[in-house]
């Protein structure tokens, strides 16, 4: 079973207000002008390529806002795969209900299941390392949280939630701290979180695992750099820049215990799904 959405029931609410007060608005005109109120519809929505499942309990509840008496039928679970022309869920409700919230329920849907999806290609390519695939806070502004809990169905896991929840010491906070040991102490003197320091050059690893840093990222490092610094660390390694599709085995082969990837959130492609729809009686 997929682990429950990260979010609150107030937060799940403020979402889809917010998400249809952009799309609906004062209403859908054209619904309203084409379609009896009295109409029923039945919705199959439907994968038109390959997928990892992820976010069709938010889509389900922007369905519901709307049509609250909808009966539902869930076939594949966030986390699961589809293939094209599976059907992952079946709704039965009021016409114009469902046919206004057929965009907003398929944007998120779509979006978080290509996070999952791209997250699960990454996660395929290390299986046998000992590597986990992290994501990073390059995520869409308002959907940090979802897109976080769409990697985690892809596979992967989540690397700090914001600013606030993990210390990551990079090279802005090292040329203003007066470099790695002073911005290291300082953290420890402000914080009781675990300190993570980015390191650019092997000189840098050695000098924050010595400060007393928990792990170290090691940013756009060679695959020979990489391998010294697991040779000598102490602390966790996550490798982060330059880590794609084509590059992730070889960089999971060097022994690191963490490989970080924007892109899993920052251009993740939507899905293909659609609901198709047809009358009821």
């Amino acid at each position: 079973m997929p682990e429950a959405l990260p979010l609150s029931q107030e937060a799940l609410d403020d979402f889809i207000t917010r998400t249809l007060a952009e799309d609906v608005g004062t209403g859908d005109v054209t619904a309203e002008a084409t379609i009896p109120e009295t109409a029923r519809l039945r919705a199959r929505i439907a994968a038109r390529e390959p997928l990892v499942v992820a976010g069709l309990p938010v889509a389900i509840a922007i369905v519901r806002r709307l049509a609250p008496d909808a009966a539902v039928e869930v076939l594949v679970e966030d986390g699961r795969t589809a293939r094209p022309g599976d059907t992952l869920a079946r709704i039965e409700g009021p016409a114009r209900a469902l046919l206004t919230a057929e965009r907003s329920a398929l944007n998120i849907l779509q979006h978080l299941s290509g996070v999952a999806t791209l997250t699960r290609s990454y996660v395929d390519l290390i299986v046998g390392t000992k590597a986990q695939l992290l994501d990073t806070r390059k995520t869409i502004p308002g959907l940090r949280v979802l897109e976080k809990y769409a990697v985690k169905m892809g596979g992967g896991a989540n690397h700090r939630m914001g600013l606030y929840d993990a210390v990551l010491i990079k090279d802005n906070h090292l040329a203003v701290a007066g470099g790695v040991t002073a911005a290291v102490k300082a953290c420890r003197a402000h914080t009781g979180l675990r300190v993570q320091v980015e390191c650019d050059t092997l000189d840098q690893a050695r000098e924050a695992i010595a400060a007393g840093a928990d792990s170290l990222l090691l940013d756009n490092m060679s695959l020979d750099q990489l391998r010294e610094a697991v040779s000598f660390s102490t602390v966790p390694l996550e490798a982060s820049g330059g880590v794609n599709l084509r590059t992730i085995r070889a960089i999971a082969e060097t022994g690191v215990d963490y490989i970080s990837v924007g892109r899993l959130t920052q251009s993740a492609p939507a899905i293909d799904l659609g609901m198709d729809f047809e009358a009821v009686g």
